[in-house]
């Protein structure tokens, strides 16, 4: 009996053995790993860098930082400084603060990027936070 295709996308969809993440579906390796992207954000001069160590195979540390490589500072509490007359970009930048603070405990907590979610208004952040990740993972599976 031949199962139609669309029958085995519904049963792949439901019984979850299409994992995206690595760290879900790959045994991680023991030791640090450092991942660095920009996301989508390729014209912009920011960079995010999260260093994770794993023992046991579990996310037992995980460090996270932007960097803007025009002004060579790092992103932080005071950025909205850049902005003195634009609430608007001061907000945002208070917002991806506290994702910048947020995301490494909450990978912590959940131990799959996929399970972390973006906190309000702090989309930029975890969109670095989330790229930034996935590549130190990546050197960590096998």
């Amino acid at each position: 009996m031949k199962i139609p295709a669309s029958i085995l996308i519904l049963i792949l969809l439901f019984t979850g053995s299409c994992s995206t993440s690595n760290a879900g579906s790959k045994k991680l390796t023991d030791g640090t790993y450092i991942g660095r992207s920009c996301a989508q954000y390729t014209a912009e001069p920011f960079v995010g860098k999260v260093t994770i160590k794993i023992e046991k195979q579990k996310i037992v540390k995980v460090d996270f930082q932007i960097t803007d490589t025009l002004a060579n500072e790092l992103f932080g509490a005071d950025y909205d400084k850049h902005f003195p007359d634009n609430k608007m970009y001061q907000d945002q930048c208070h917002n991806d603060w506290k994702g910048v603070q947020l995301y490494p405990n909450e990978l912590l907590k959940e131990q799959e990027i996929s399970q972390v979610d973006a906190v309000t208004g702090a989309t930029w952040s975890y969109n670095i936070f989330k790229a930034s990740v996935e590549k130190a993972l990546n050197k960590a599976t096998h």
